[in-house]
C-alpha cells in the first residue's frame, strides 16, 4: 500500500507540474512584435475632414515572412477612414521573419 500511495503522490506532482507549465506557456505572448521598416501615415480623407469626422480604425494584419502585409481584417471604424487605412497599409513593410505574424493596429483620425 505504501508503494501505491507513493506512486499516486508522484503522479499527482507530475500532473501539477505539467499543468503549471501549460498554464505558464499559455500566458506568454504568442509572438514578438516585428520591427516596422516603412509605415506611412494614412491621409485624412477630404470628405471626412469636411464633415469633421473623427474616429479610430482597428485592423488586424497578417504579415508574411518577407515583411509585406499579406492580409487585413477590419475590426472597426468608419468606412471613409477604413478606406484610407487600407490604401496606406499597402505601402507598409516589416522586417523579415521566419514565419507569418499577426498584429492588431489602431489608427486615430482627428481633424
Amino acid at each position: 500500500m505504501d508503494e501505491k500511495a507513493e506512486f499516486t503522490k508522484t503522479a499527482a506532482r507530475s500532473f501539477l507540474a505539467l499543468l503549471l507549465f501549460i498554464l505558464t506557456a499559455a500566458s506568454l505572448p504568442a509572438q514578438e512584435g516585428r520591427k516596422v521598416i516603412s509605415n506611412p501615415t494614412p491621409a485624412y480623407p477630404e470628405t471626412a475632414r469636411r464633415f469633421r469626422l473623427t474616429g479610430v480604425v482597428k485592423v488586424e494584419v497578417v504579415v508574411a515572412p518577407d515583411g509585406h502585409i499579406k492580409a487585413t481584417k477590419i475590426i472597426g471604424g468608419h468606412p471613409l477612414l477604413v478606406s484610407a487605412v487600407e490604401d496606406t497599409l499597402k505601402n507598409w513593410k516589416y522586417a523579415p521573419a521566419a514565419t507569418e505574424t499577426t498584429s492588431l493596429l489602431e489608427f486615430r483620425f482627428n481633424p
